[in-house]
This record gives structure tokens, C-alpha cells and sequence, in this order.
């Protein structure tokens, strides 16, 4: 190889590693800035009264008072702290629903989106499957149905639209004022239901987030809504 020839590849291969450097560097900075579970979602997590399990990058939330056939697979938000949602599937879990909270690489679900793969044989008593999530973590929770939805009974998505079309029954609530969900993409979804006064970031426990409409009712109230509706609908399909 001349030697022109040879310097000219040692610039470009010096050129390309470097940027690559800077896009990893740029990448984890991303990933750094992320939405924190607040206090009362850390409290939720570390009760006594809990019955919660760690296993294999997932909370299992389960219920306190009998086993439970019945399970919700839930993917949190994008860039949001996965404990943030601990209230929300504790109050579930109260309702007789096994819940299990999937940790995302990076806060992204975009980067496990078959995390629900490694749930199934962890709890061999349940025999109605459902899977959900919040934002991009119902997104991602819907691409997984798209592949596996012989193994489901329903989808419950959260300020969040399925990003395929589904034959799954499929549950999306919102809140009236959430300035982040593109409502015109639940055209397809019949079975919606609007809390009022509810925004896109109350489904969590993560403060305010950037671009969202202000809230008119409390975060206790929206999950408790939120709460009440995905019951009836489990409800509902388990009588089918």
C-alpha cells in the first residue's frame, strides 16, 4: 500500500473511532438525565408490609392476601426510574393482580422490548397474562404483543398507543390534559377512558415532566382511577 494511501486510511480510521467515542460519550450522558422515582414511590418499594421479590431485573409485586392466578407485565416509561410506578402496581397488587415492574437498560424499554420473555416461567401458577406499560413502555409493551400474543389475554396502555395493529383486547387510559400523547394514533383502540384532570406524568411517581399539561386533580386520585379501570377490565375479559 503507498504511503499516501496508508496515511490517508490511519486519518480516516482516527476520524471514525472518534466519532464514535463522542457518540458513546453523547449517548451516556443522554442516558444519565432520567426522570427519579420520588419519595413516596421509594417508600412504596421498601415497605414492610410489602410482598415484593426481586428476581432477574424485575419487582414482583404480589398480592398479600392469596395467591393470585391473574398478572399484569408492566414496562415503564422512557427515561423514567422503574421504581416511579411501585405505587401504582402496589394498589394492583391490593386488588388481587400479580404485577411485575420490568427494569429497562438505560430507563429505555426500547432496549428490552422482549423483557416479558423472562416472566412467564417465573410465575407458573398464573394462567391469565396481561401486559401494559406507560409512554414508550406501553409502546414497547405493544410491539411485544405483535409476536406474542397467543401467550396474553389483554394490553393495558398508559398516556401511550399501540404502535401495530392488535386483535389483543387492548385498554388505553389518559388523562385530559396530557400535552405529550398523540391521542389521534387511539383511533383504532375502542375501549379508551379519559381521567379528567389527569395528565401524562400522574400514572407515576416522578414529579412534573417537561411538555405535559398541568394537572387539576392529585397524583393519588389519577392512579386511583387508573386503578379502578384497569380492575374492570381485567374483570370483564376474565368473564368472556
Amino acid at each position: 500500500m503507498p504511503p499516501k494511501v496508508k496515511k490517508r486510511l490511519k486519518i480516516a480510521v482516527t476520524i471514525v473511532f472518534a466519532l464514535l467515542l463522542l457518540a458513546a460519550g453523547a449517548f451516556y450522558v443522554y442516558t444519565l438525565d432520567y426522570y427519579r422515582a420520588d419519595e413516596a414511590a421509594l417508600q412504596a418499594m421498601a415497605g414492610e408490609e410489602n410482598s415484593i421479590v426481586t428476581k432477574d431485573k424485575m419487582w414482583i409485586f404480589y398480592p398479600e392476601q392469596q395467591a393470585s392466578d391473574t398478572a399484569l407485565i408492566f414496562y415503564p416509561g422512557g427515561k423514567v426510574e422503574a421504581a416511579a410506578y411501585a405505587p401504582l402496581l402496589k394498589q394492583l397488587s391490593q386488588q388481587g393482580i400479580t404485577c411485575v415492574l420490568m427494569q429497562m437498560p438505560f430507563n429505555l424499554a426500547v432496549f428490552d422490548m422482549n423483557a416479558a420473555d423472562r416472566v412467564f416461567g417465573q410465575l407458573p401458577e398464573v394462567k391469565h397474562w396481561y401486559i401494559g406499560g406507560h409512554s414508550l413502555g406501553g409502546a414497547m409493551a405493544s410491539s411485544y404483543t405483535g409476536k406474542n400474543a397467543g401467550r396474553l389475554e389483554g394490553m393495558i396502555l398508559l398516556g401511550a398507543y399501540s404502535v401495530g395493529a392488535t386483535e389483543l383486547p387492548t385498554l388505553a387510559i389518559y388523562g385530559s390534559e396530557d400535552m405529550i400523547l398523540n391521542t389521534a394514533k387511539l383511533e383504532d383502540t375502542p375501549n379508551q377512558h379519559v381521567i379528567e384532570g389527569g395528565n401524562h406524568a400522574y400514572f407515576g411517581n416522578y414529579g412534573e415532566q417537561d411538555g405535559d399539561g398541568a394537572a387539576s386533580i392529585t397524583r393519588e386520585e389519577q392512579q386511583r382511577q387508573a386503578v379502578e379501570n384497569i380492575m374492570a377490565f381485567i374483570l370483564d375479559e376474565e368473564k368472556r
